[in-house]
C-alpha cells in the first residue's frame, strides 16, 4: 500500500531536485559570464602593468645614468623580474582580437627594452659615456614605442571586447527569459502536482462525505464510493462501505424481527380472543374422555383425546420451535378428528421418513397447512377427497409436502397468497381450529429462515394443490 506520507515525500523530493537544477543552472551561467568578464579584465590589467613597468624601467635607468646610485639598480632588478613574468604571461593568456605576429612583436620589444637597459647599466659601470648615452636614448625610445603599441593593442582588445560585451548582453537577455520561463514552468509543474495530489485526496473524501450525509438521512442504497488509489483513503473507503453494508443488514434484521414480533403479537391476541381457560378446558376434556372410556365408548374417548392434543398444541407458545415429530403428531390427531367426521368422503395419506423427524420447525406450521388443504381444497367434494403428508430427504434439505386433489387455485390467487403486501396478511379464518392461515405460516417461515423460497405452491384449477416446504438439514438433528 502506498502511503500518503510517501507520496508527499516523493513530491517534495521531486520539487527539491527541480529547484536544485534551476539553482545550478543559474549559478553555472552566472559563473561562466563572470569568468569571461574576469579574463577580459585581467588582460587589460596585464597590458597596463607592462606599460607602467616599461616606463619605470626607463626612469630607473635614467636616474642611474645621472646619479650613479646603486640603489636604482636594485629597484630596476625588481621591476625587471615583474616585467619578464608579465611578458611570459602574454603567451599563456588567451588574447583575443590580436594576431600572434603582433603579439610576438610586442614581446620582442619588451625583451629589447630589458636588453638595452642591461647594456646601459654595463656601459655606466665601465664609464663609457658615449655608449650608455646612446643606449639610454634607445631605452627611452623603446619604452615610448611600447606605450604606443600597448594603446594600439588595447584598442584591438577593446574592439573585440565590444563584441564580447554585445554577446554578453544578448546572453544576459536570453538568460533573463530562460530564468522567467524556467521559474514559470517550475511553478506550473508544482501547481499541477499539487492539484493532482490534492484532487486524488479530496475527491474520494468528498464522495465519502456525500455518502455519509446520505446515510445519515437514511439512504443506504447509494452507489459505492470508488477509490482507485492504494493508500489510507482506500482503507477508509473500504471500511466505510463495509460499515454501510453492516448497518443496512442490521436494519433489515431489525425490520424482520419487528415484523415477526408484530405477527406473533397478533397471533397471541387472536389466541387470547378465542381462549377459554386452558386448564379448565383440558381438565374437562380429560374428565369426559375418562367417563367415555368407563362407559365403554372407546371411539368417543379417542376422539376427545385427539381434540385435547390439538387444543393443547394450538394454545401453546407459538414463538417457540418444535421438532417435526411433534408437528406430525398434531397432524395425525387432526387427521383422526376429520376422518371421524367425514368417514369415507376424505382419505388421509402419510409418507414420513423417520430420520427427518428431529428437524426443528416453528410451532403450528404443518397443522394449519393440512387444515387449509381440507377447508379450501377437499371439504366441498362429495367423495374421493385425498390429503397427503410426505416428509423426506432431498440432498442436504428436508422436504415437507402437503397435497390435496381439491379444487385448486389459479395463478392470480397463488400470487396473492405469496404476496408480501400487508393487506394480504389478513384473511378470513372461518372454520379454522387455530385462527392461523396459510399466509401467516408463509410469513413466519420467511422471517425465521430469512429466505423467500422456503415455501412454494404448485396448483392448477380443479387439479389440486401441493404446498412444498424446504428446510435445511443439520447432521446434529439426526436420530
Amino acid at each position: 500500500m502506498t502511503k500518503i506520507r510517501n507520496k508527499l515525500l516523493l513530491y517534495f523530493l521531486a520539487f527539491v531536485v527541480l529547484f536544485n537544477i534551476v539553482s545550478y543552472s543559474v549559478y553555472f551561467s552566472s559563473s561562466k559570464m563572470v569568468s569571461e568578464y574576469h579574463s577580459s579584465f585581467e588582460r587589460f590589467l596585464l597590458f597596463n602593468e607592462i606599460t607602467q613597468q616599461s616606463t619605470q624601467i626607463y626612469e630607473k635607468i635614467n636616474a642611474y645614468v645621472v646619479e650613479k646610485n646603486p640603489a636604482f639598480i636594485e629597484e630596476y632588478q625588481d621591476i625587471k623580474k615583474q616585467l619578464l613574468k608579465n611578458n611570459k604571461r602574454l603567451t599563456q593568456e588567451e588574447i583575443t582580437g590580436i594576431n600572434k605576429q603582433e603579439l610576438a612583436k610586442y614581446q620582442r620589444m619588451v625583451g629589447n627594452l630589458i636588453f638595452e637597459s642591461d647594456v646601459t647599466i654595463a656601459a655606466v659601470r665601465f664609464g663609457n659615456v658615449d655608449q650608455y648615452s646612446a643606449h639610454a636614448r634607445e631605452v627611452r625610445s623603446i619604452s615610448s614605442y611600447i606605450l604606443e603599441s600597448t594603446q594600439q593593442l588595447l584598442n584591438l582588445e577593446l574592439a573585440d571586447y565590444q563584441a564580447f560585451y554585445q554577446e554578453m548582453e544578448e546572453r544576459r537577455h536570453a538568460f533573463k527569459w530562460f530564468i522567467i520561463n524556467l521559474f514559470s514552468s517550475t511553478l506550473l509543474f508544482a501547481l499541477l502536482a499539487a492539484v493532482w495530489f490534492s484532487r486524488g485526496l479530496t475527491k474520494p473524501l468528498r464522495s465519502l462525505s456525500k455518502a455519509a450525509k446520505e446515510m445519515s438521512a437514511g439512504n443506504f442504497e447509494g452507489p459505492q464510493v470508488q477509490v482507485k488509489t492504494k493508500d489510507e483513503v482506500k482503507v477508509l473507503s473500504d471500511s466505510f462501505q463495509h460499515m454501510r453494508e453492516n448497518i443496512k443488514q442490521l436494519i433489515e434484521e431489525i425490520k424482520e424481527k419487528s415484523e415477526l414480533d408484530q405477527l406473533l403479537k397478533e397471533l397471541e391476541l387472536k389466541h387470547l380472543q378465542n381462549q377459554i381457560n386452558p386448564h379448565f378446558l383440558f381438565n374437562t376434556l380429560n374428565t369426559i374422555s375418562k367417563m367415555a372410556y368407563l362407559e365403554d365408548a372407546a371411539v368417543t374417548s379417542r376422539l376427545i383425546q385427539s381434540v385435547s392434543t390439538l387444543l393443547r398444541s394450538s394454545l401453546g407458545d407459538i414463538s417457540k420451535t418444535v421438532t417435526l415429530r411433534e408437528e406430525t403428531r398434531v397432524v395425525e390427531e387432526y387427521f383422526y378428528i376429520q376422518k371421524t367426521r367425514f368417514g369415507e368422503r376424505i382419505t388421509f395419506e402419510t409418507s414420513i421418513d423417520e430420520s427427518c423427524l428431529n428437524v426443528k420447525i416453528p410451532s403450528l406450521t404443518l397443522q394449519p397447512l393440512v387444515e387449509n388443504s381440507f377447508i379450501h381444497g377437499v371439504e366441498a367434494l362429495e367423495d374421493g377427497g385425498i390429503i397427503s403428508l410426505a416428509i423426506y430427504h432431498d440432498n442436504k434439505d428436508v422436504i415437507i409436502e402437503v397435497s390435496d386433489n381439491g379444487i385448486g387455485m389459479d395463478e392470480d390467487r397463488k400470487n396473492q397468497i405469496l404476496s408480501k403486501i400487508e393487506d394480504d396478511l389478513h384473511e378470513a379464518h372461518s372454520g379454522h381450529s387455530t385462527g392461523i392461515g396459510l399466509r401467516n405460516v408463509i410469513k413466519r417461515l420467511n422471517l425465521v429462515y430469512k429466505r423467500t423460497d422456503v415455501l412454494t405452491i404448485h396448483s392448477e384449477k380443479n387439479k389440486g394443490t401441493t404446498i412444498r416446504i424446504k428446510l435445511p438439514y443439520q447432521e446434529g438433528e439426526a436420530e
